[in-house]
């Protein structure tokens, strides 16, 4: 090969100006002279052919016109790490002689030079390198550790690496860089089109402190996660998006530390796929956003009870999937940890037009849920959305065999598997009256008249006076409506409300944006007033 050729060329990254390739093929192409590089590029529009030229076939591409021959002198093979490093934080050699300025001083006219300038600025170099904790090399064009040691000789505090969108092309290399940084905790290493182990390697102390892990968009398949895993056995969050991952297998024995899985953006097989992480002892937080999911279910538990699946998960985001039944919704509440959900963009939520609806919906079938689309669940809210949801499907529950006389409550099996925290609501609440069931309208009917009576609990000279106010009436209006009652002040006022099915007690209303609806308020019920 000759001189501009690296002898491992052959599945090396390149840089051709801006885009990014991999090499295929090094050698002549007939009738034209010298060496050529047939490379496959990253975006196929670059591309010419599928590497054949001529009707002979010298590489293949995944896309038909994805490949090119380029001259070598075309191709960037990138730095070694050090080098990039030195670039980035403007430490290198190259720049102190472009500013060999720097090494004098002017007083008037007279230029002094400082003579062993040169070794001052070399040990400061090393001292500001060695100061360096959090490094970003991203898009610095690297891929090759450099010499041996020389890594760990000069940046000895590193724990903290960005190595995205560069020129790895082989796990070896990631290895050869993280195996000269001792204390490394986090690593950075998405957008390399990087080729990883197929075989189980032999696990080193390289990675034995590694916290965090990001192999996004680097084509790494489940397996080849599990084949390096052995050597992450601190690993507490991995993020592995965009890499066409569509099965799942069991982890044995390896990554029983992690918290955090991000496998957003892999189309999977199916929700069945989560049934093979399901048993990571320590996962607390998933993310499956867009991974093509339509349903999710864990058939070791029954309604009403807790799966064994997901112990520790606390935190789960499916948005952007395909999930367009409830049962999915019900079958979270089985999660014995779960306390946020993402779920924004799945057709079930087009079932109801209403997003207030909609979020009381979810909040109700999922009993330990504080968190829901990013937004906390105040108790007030869940209380609410649990009455009207135990009044909302109260005819149905009288219609599968539902009874107020415990001795006679039935209901049939296909209400509970709609519905299977109903039972725990009628326990928590009592059984809906027949008088609440009566004339249900719909929820989502907005301005429906609520007949209120306001008092003032602590002015009993104050009489207490009756009011229809429409349920979409916010907080802030209806102090609006009680200053000119009483010329009290709205940000002065307190209101919370009592309700003959609360027993006494009382519940604030303390967010003036939220309608009179979000608290459940009913007719006949009292708003009371303080100052």
């Amino acid at each position: 090969m000759t001189a501009c050729v690296p002898s491992d060329a052959l599945g090396r990254r390149v840089l051709c100006g801006t885009e990014y390739a991999t090499v295929r093929y090094v050698g002549g192409v007939p009738p034209t002279a010298g060496i050529w590089l047939g490379v496959e590029w990253d975006n196929p529009q670059r591309g010419k052919h599928d590497g054949t030229y001529e009707g002979t076939q010298y590489f293949t591409c995944r896309h038909p016109r994805g490949g090119s021959f380029i001259r070598p002198n075309k191709a960037n093979f990138g730095v070694d790490f050090l080098t990039a490093v030195k670039d980035r934080y403007g430490l290198n050699d190259e720049q102190d002689v472009q500013h060999g300025t720097e090494n004098t001083l002017v007083f008037g006219k007279k230029t002094v030079e400082f003579v062993g300038m040169d070794s001052v600025a070399e040990q400061q170099r090393q001292v500001h390198l060695n100061q360096l904790v959090d490094i970003s090399v991203r898009e610095c064009a690297v891929s090759h550790a450099g010499q041996k040691e020389e890594i760990s000789r000069t940046c000895a505090n590193i724990r903290h690496i960005n190595l995205s969108k560069n020129l790895v092309s082989s796990w070896e290399t990631v290895t050869a860089i993280a195996s000269q940084v001792q204390n490394l905790e986090t690593l950075n290493i998405s957008e390399n089109k990087i080729k990883f182990p197929s075989t189980s390697t032999s696990v080193s102390s390289v990675f034995s402190k590694l916290r965090i892990l990001a192999l996004n968009q680097t084509e790494v398949t489940w397996t080849e996660v599990l084949l390096c895993a052995p050597g992450w056995p601190a690993l507490e969050e991995l993020y592995l998006t965009s890499n066409n991952i569509t099965v799942l297998e069991r982890p044995d024995n390896v990554l029983q530390t992690l918290k955090l899985l991000d496998l957003s953006d892999n189309q999977l097989l199916d929700g069945n796929q989560l049934h093979l992480i399901a048993h990571l002892p320590r996962l607390e937080q998933l993310i499956l956003r867009n991974t093509g999911i339509s349903s999710i279910h864990f058939p070791d538990a029954g309604f009403g009870c807790k799966t064994k699946m997901f112990p520790a998960l606390k935190r789960l985001a499916i948005n952007d999937n395909k999930i367009s039944q409830w049962s999915s919704i019900n079958e979270l509440d089985k999660l014995p940890s779960l306390r946020s959900l993402q779920c924004h963009n799945n057709p079930f939520m087009d079932t109801e037009k209403n997003p207030e609806t909609l979020r009381q919906l979810i909040i109700a079938k999922i009993s330990q849920l504080e968190v829901l689309n990013k937004s906390e669940i105040l108790p007030a809210e869940r209380k609410g959305a649990e009455l009207d949801y135990r009044k909302i499907f109260g005819n149905d529950w009288l219609a599968a065999g539902g009874n107020w006389n415990p001795e006679k409550n039935k209901p049939s099996e296909e209400f509970l598997a709609a519905h299977p925290r109903y039972p725990s609501l009628c326990l928590k609440y009592g059984a809906p009256e027949e008088g609440e069931l009566k004339g249900r309208q719909p929820l989502t009917l907005k301005n429906q008249l609520l007949t209120l009576t306001i008092k003032c609990p602590e002015k009993p000279e104050q009489k207490p006076v009756e009011k229809k106010l429409p349920e979409s009436m916010t907080v802030q209006r209806v102090k609006g409506l009680l200053y000119r009652l009483l010329k009290i002040p709205g940000s002065e006022l307190k209101l919370s409300y009592e309700s003959s099915k609360l027993e006494g007690k009382e519940v604030e209303l303390d967010n003036d944006l939220k309608p009179l609806q979000f608290y459940s308020i009913e007719n006949g019920d009292c708003v009371l007033v303080r100052w």
